[in-house]
């Protein structure tokens, strides 16, 4: 802590250092190399958390950014959220032209209130206020600041300057002084950035200046795998008017089950009574989750509240019970009261969801910043399955891409466990068609398809079957099938096999004029219902490595008959390509004088390769997407 210096004195030196920032706004001083693709500039963004004690803590923040196209309007970031636990103090935004000039003045009242939950009031108190502010030229200037008071010390903001793609960084500095307690730090990514520190036992600082824009490069890790960032926990804090203290993983689980869940598992006799009743005479308990989960799945709704927003303690399960909604938080709590019910173990359990990057706890730093997402985990024989417990048309134990192959914090009376929640890899993203497809003598397809699919190719279809016969017509004609001009939907029929976590598509389809007629020949594409196009965007230098972040396996098994009144001359060659990221192969066998199998294969590998493989990659999809487009001609007899 800090030593001989009275609160009010050490918050007005603060406040004084802090106002000595002197910027020129004028967009027209920004250095020439930082604008240089970019869509915005930070000027300057100053953070300084003041803890004055584990249950007393301020936030500043004084930011000013130049928005220097539409792209970069999403880099206003003029927003902060409060809620019973916190009191915004100060809050004031003014903009201003290219040449500097004050074009508005925002206060406070002006900033737009909004509740943090659409739709419900168990979360009213959760609020944001943020800019609304609509540009009549670019570039233009925001300067953003506001001051926070808070009770709740648990949500420290970590440090991460580089706020995106095409966002260049003049001046980012952030602060954390400890008038009380005791900080944690973990530094990630420092390598190969001018960064200046310093820390000791009251004060931890960082600054970072002219950091030009990171351009974004096609298959390419995040950029918070990439860029600088220091998380900081406190050892002591309060949250959800709870104090709490923890310095590992295990020490934040007991914590968070023994002080936060404790007493949340409350359910009214009469549930208790059906959810006893729907399980009578069963003894697996698998087969009672089922069960429980599909009763909890009927009855509730979801609502989106993130973990942090509303604190982190859950409603109580019978306020659930009650109103029939709840968020991540509260329908996983009630769920796992549920199965206590019931007699089966499960575990609430803290994840960062994410469908397009899989971020994992870090193993070796534990703090509330981590996590954004709360599932469940049953354990069972020496196995895992988990529960996502905001869908209600989710398959018992399917997790999708939203949280899948990370690990989770599960926590448990006796402390938290880092555990990896399921993958599916490769392979196990399958999807099969099987297709008959006859082409008439005026050029027209009429074909009966199957697709089946599995993994997370599942995950990408089991919703289709809420959509209306409009919706569906609209999906495949205009997504799926877009490269396929004159195209019809006879029929549609699917089925989504929740047990197995398969789902099946039968179609029927038309299409008019899809081949190519001349006096003598008959020419058409052969691969007609799964077309793979991508090829990556070519890099003179590539700076990022190769990321393919989903391996996925198609298996197309086509017959294909021709009208009788034509022959074949010549079918293509069978073709194989075979290279680190996966394989491909076409094949095409004649069945008989009018009819020919094709069958097609593609199998991509997930991985993280050196951006040296970048440009195999690009030749092994630049190779696929040629042989996709195989025509064959074929002669009148």
């Amino acid at each position: 802590m800090l030593k001989n210096i009275s609160p009010t004195l050490f918050l007005l030196f603060l406040c004084t250092n802090f106002y000595s920032q002197n910027i020129n706004f004028s967009s027209l001083l920004i250095p020439k190399e930082l604008k240089e693709n970019a869509n915005a500039v930070v000027r300057n963004n100053q953070t300084i958390i003041d803890v004055l004690d584990k249950d007393d803590m301020i936030i500043t923040v004084d930011r000013t950014v130049t928005i220097l196209n539409k792209i970069g309007d999403r880099n206003v970031d003029a927003a902060v959220g409060y809620d019973d636990n916190s009191d915004i103090k100060k809050l004031e935004a003014i903009i201003y032209d290219a040449f500097g000039n004050e074009i508005k003045k925002i206060k406070k009242n002006d900033f737009v209130d909004v509740s943090a939950v659409d739709g419900a009031t168990l979360y009213s108190d959760s609020r944001v206020k943020y800019l609304d502010y609509t540009p009549i030229s670019y570039p233009y200037t925001v300067h953003f600041y506001f001051e926070k008071k808070t009770s709740s010390t648990g949500f420290l903001p970590n440090w991460n300057p580089i706020e995106g793609y095409f966002v260049s960084v003049e001046n980012n500095s952030y602060q954390v002084n400890l008038l009380k307690g005791e900080a944690r730090i973990k530094e990630k990514h420092f390598d190969g950035y001018e960064i200046k520190k310093s820390i000791d036992e009251t004060k931890i600082s960082y600054a970072i200046k002219n950091v030009k824009s990171i351009e974004y490069e096609n298959l390419s890790p995040s950029l918070n795998q990439l860029s600088p960032i220091a998380l900081v926990a406190l050892n002591y804090f309060k949250t959800d008017g709870v104090n709490g203290q923890y310095k590992d993983w295990k020490e934040f689980g007991y914590w968070m089950s023994n002080s936060l869940l404790k007493g949340r598992d409350i359910i009214d006799q009469a549930t208790k009574d059906k959810v006893l009743g729907l399980v009578s005479g069963i003894e697996d308990p698998i087969e009672k989750a089922k069960i429980v989960y599909q009763f909890m799945q009927n009855k509730t709704r979801y609502i989106s509240v993130q973990v942090g927003i509303g604190g982190i303690q859950p409603i109580a399960a019978n306020e659930v019970d009650r109103l029939g909604y709840g968020d991540c938080k509260g329908l996983t709590n009630y769920t796992k009261s549920l199965l206590d019910i019931v007699g089966v173990t499960s575990y609430y359990s803290h994840i960062e969801a994410d469908r397009y990057e899989k971020v994992s706890f870090e193993k070796d730093f534990a703090s509330l910043e981590q996590g954004n997402h709360v599932i469940l985990n049953i354990p069972i024989n020496g196995n895992d399955i988990w529960l996502e417990c905001t869908s209600q048309t989710a398959p018992f134990g399917f997790l999708g891409d939203f949280t899948d192959d990370r690990d989770a914090l599960v926590m448990t009376s006796e402390g938290g466990v880092l555990k990896h929640t399921t993958s599916y890899k490769n392979e196990q993203n399958s999807q099969n068609i099987a297709a008959n497809i006859i082409l008439d003598e005026n050029g027209d397809v009429n074909a009966v398809l199957k697709t089946v699919s599995k993994g997370l190719q599942y995950d990408d279809k089991y919703t289709l079957e809420n959509y209306n016969e409009e919706e569906l017509a609209s999906y495949y004609k205009s997504k799926i099938w877009s490269y396929n001009n004159n195209l019809e939907i006879s029929t549609i029929s699917l089925n989504n096999n929740k047990e197995e976590v398969v789902f099946t598509e039968d179609l029927e389809v038309t299409i008019k004029n899809y081949a190519t007629i001349s006096e003598n020949e008959y020419l058409f594409r052969v691969n007609v219902f799964n077309t793979e196009s991508f090829i990556p965007k070519r890099y003179r230098t590539r700076v990022s490595p190769l990321k393919i972040s989903r391996g996925y396996n198609d298996v197309d098994e086509n017959i294909i008959t021709i009208p009788a009144t034509y022959q074949f001359t010549l079918l293509p060659e069978n073709k194989e390509l075979t290279t680190k990221f996966g394989t491909y192969t076409i094949s095409f066998q004649k069945v008989n004088e009018t009819q020919f199998k094709y069958i097609k294969s593609i199998a991509i590998k997930e991985g993280v390769f050196p951006k040296e493989d970048y440009d195999d990659y690009r030749s092994f999809r630049r190779s696929i997407v040629k042989l996709e487009n195989t025509r064959i001609a074929i002669t009148k007899k």
